[in-house]
């Protein structure tokens, strides 16, 4: 299970409204989504996405600049449909298309490589090579809406996104869309 929410930031508050992010398949889908969400062209959205207490991320889109983006743990989110949305390979340190460095052209279809034996040892499908364990991105992405690069940091993935809302002041109207 996961849970989506936008928050947009107008001048009378926090307005929220629940998501669903099943015909999301990019992070430019998922910044699209957030900024059709603004009342104003410059206002500020929150995308807060949470997948089974396991990991929670943020997104930030202010206007037309890039989305802003945290993950609590990489590896958890790497291992959902909705966490890979959000771990681009700059958000990771990698050049775009980098891999688990397997050559897809080199693989017979069969899955072995060229000339090597079937009983081979399979490709790893270890993460940790690829994803690094723990949170990954911009902790300051909410420093001028009140919250510490510390507070985001030490955020527990049970409920995180409450009190996430809660020190934004907008924990009534997350509550609302729950």
């Amino acid at each position: 299970m996961y849970f989506a929410a936008l928050l947009a930031r107008t001048e009378d508050g926090w307005e929220a409204s629940d998501t669903e992010l099943d015909d999301v398949e990019t992070l430019a889908d998922l910044a699209d989504l957030a900024r059709d969400a603004a009342t104003d062209d410059e206002e500020t959205v929150l995308v807060f996405i949470e997948q089974e207490d396991a990991w929670f991320g943020v997104v930030r889109v202010d206007g037309e600049e890039d989305p802003r983006i945290y993950v609590s743990d990489a590896t958890a989110a790497a291992r959902s449909s909705y966490g890979e949305i959000l771990l681009t390979d700059e958000l990771l340190g990698r050049e775009p298309g980098d891999d688990d460095g397997t050559d897809v052209d080199a693989l017979d279809l069969d899955g072995t490589e060229d000339g090597e034996p079937e009983d081979a040892e399979e490709p790893s499908d270890d993460l940790g090579e690829s994803v690094p364990a723990g949170p990954v991105g911009d902790l300051g992405l909410l420093a001028d809406l009140g919250v510490s690069e510390k507070d985001l940091a030490t955020l527990d993935s049970g409920d995180a996104l409450g009190e996430l809302a809660g020190l934004l002041g907008a924990e009534d109207v997350l509550e609302g869309v729950r």
